[in-house]
């Protein structure tokens, strides 16, 4: 029989089964003991089965012009409980801090005067919205579904890549992919004691609900805006209001009277009181933003200053998920939290800073350029990988606009088998998980998304470049591992970039790349 893993050989980074070749981390044992007896085209066949059936329940994601199953690969990414502890505590630690400089940002910019972030930051982001200061949101809360993007380094340590705070995508193939499995590997979940995420619908409808404006009514009325069919993600939008039991609805369905938002329906119109918005900024409100949007509401940002609606989540909350910004957030965990943050940053450079361009254009080959405002892995540069042409494009284009990038050291990112064809392969893989913000507690869901480039030696996960997806099982019990990181060829290799790093000490480059 053959063993799917027999010619399984580990890339320089750390990889989330094995600790060496033949030695497997305790956590995966029971999964490595399912799938070693199933033979390869038994394997194949249930990953085609699995595509089919995603098919046919409309689980697909749009890729090159084209509809397509969802990927999703039969190996789970496990996470024990002390793993899970820190990057639960992590990942609500950061998105406490943002909400703090999202209300200081429009407000009394506390920040911004005591020097920890310069006024240029704010002035200069495009999703800096000046309406959004006459917004007092329920609760204080602006970020009710966050999406913070993490990835695991060489020394197996979580650090966090990006946040997501404006309209992070993405829990529906988490439930989904839960699902599916669960019908592959049912006996599994029993030994292992998986943490449920079926409770997500739930939490989320609870937080909306206590977004409710102060004079609505005791049960306001929770509608989820999209853009319509044709949205990449309308499958998601769908399937949150369906699990809410809320209406899904358009921006034509909607109506705004005296600064109040009312749903058409057969039975006439109805209150609004909270829209979990799936549609950025831009398209939200014609008297606001672009006057040419035909799938947003008229009128609806004027009836949320005025108190009577929610928009979750907030209006001009993209000025904390600019990609400079992220380069200061463990500033504003100290500033405003008076902690130590818990999960670290990937090392950064700021153009835009005296001295960080010099810095930047001259070790431009051993370093990932990003532009802020950049979404779905498009417009990223992983320099040890790029030609000379691509690096002189880059080059010119940091030079000119300074503002518009930031530069991080490339990091190897952690792997996972993979099904490639009939065999196991490691593929990089990265976590994103969704904390859900009611104002009294963020609570996040036990897993989140892990997205996985699924081409050989390609570091780019987002599905819009082609990447798939992995089931995230959180156990419930049992302690964390943390043996050396020791690939097949050894431990990773090492460049010492040419100058200082961004905190004025020199900084490590390790080979390999990232993703966003």
């Amino acid at each position: 029989m053959a063993d799917i893993f027999d010619a399984y050989a580990l890339a320089d980074a750390w990889d989330e089964m094995f600790v060496r070749p033949g030695e497997v981390r305790t956590a995966y044992e029971p999964v490595l003991a399912a799938l070693q007896p199933i033979e390869p085209s038994e394997l194949r066949f249930r990953a085609d089965q699995m595509a089919r059936a995603f098919t046919d329940r409309g689980v697909t994601y749009a890729f090159a012009g084209e509809e397509r199953p969802w990927p999703l690969d039969l190996v789970p990414r496990i996470l024990d409980a002390l793993e899970w502890d820190l990057i639960r505590r992590g990942v609500g630690q950061r998105v406490r801090a943002l909400e703090a400089y999202l209300a200081d940002a429009y407000g009394h910019a506390r920040a911004f005067e005591d020097g920890v972030v310069p006024w240029r930051l704010l002035l200069g982001s495009p999703h800096f919205h000046r309406a959004a200061h006459a917004v007092e949101p329920p609760g204080g809360v602006r970020i009710h579904v966050a999406g913070i993007d993490l990835v695991r380094d060489e020394a197996g340590a979580f650090r966090v890549l990006e946040d997501n705070v404006r309209v992070p995508s993405g829990v529906s193939y988490v439930i989904e992919n839960r699902r599916a499995m669960t019908r592959i590997f049912p006996s599994l979940f029993a030994e292992q004691h998986v943490l449920p995420v079926d409770g997500y619908a739930q939490r989320l409808l609870a937080a909306l609900r206590a977004a409710a404006p102060g004079g609505a009514a005791s049960d306001p009325r929770v509608v989820v805006l999209t853009p319509g069919p044709s949205n990449a993600a309308y499958f998601e939008h769908a399937l949150l209001a369906r699990l809410m039991g809320v209406q899904l609805v358009e921006g034509h369905d909607l109506v705004c009277r005296s600064n109040r938002v009312w749903m058409r329906t057969t039975r006439g119109e109805v209150p609004v009181h909270v829209v979990y918005r799936r549609l950025d900024d831009d398209f939200l409100d014609p008297l606001h933003f672009r006057p040419d949007s035909v799938i947003g509401c008229p009128g609806i940002l004027s009836a949320a200053i005025a108190g009577n609606v929610t928009l979750a989540n907030a209006v001009g909350n993209g000025i904390a998920d600019d990609k400079l910004l992220y380069t200061y957030v463990p500033d504003l965990i100290r500033y405003y939290l008076g902690e130590e943050p818990l999960l670290p940053n990937v090392e950064s450079y700021r153009p835009d800073e005296p001295g960080q361009l010099e810095a930047v254009l001259d070790q431009l080959d051993q370093l990932v350029v990003k532009p802020v405002d950049g979404a779905g892995g498009q417009g990223i540069v992983i320099g040890p990988k790029a030609d000379a042409d691509t690096l002189e494009r880059t080059r010119k284009a940091v030079a000119a606009d300074p503002r518009g990038f930031i530069a991080q050291r490339p990091v190897a990112l952690s792997t996972s088998p993979t099904l490639a064809g009939d065999r196991m392969a490691p593929r990089h893989i990265d976590l994103r998980p969704f904390a859900v913000n009611d104002g009294d507690d963020i609570w996040v869901l036990p897993g989140g998304l892990t997205r996985v480039a699924l081409q050989e030696g390609n570091l780019i996960v987002n599905s819009s470049q082609g990447g798939g997806s992995k089931d995230t099982w959180v156990l419930a019990e049992g302690p964390a591992e943390r043996p050396a990181p020791v690939g097949a060829a050894g431990p990773i290799p090492a460049v010492a970039p040419r100058r200082l790093g961004p905190d004025g000490t020199r900084a490590v480059v390790p080979e390999g790349a990232q993703q966003q």
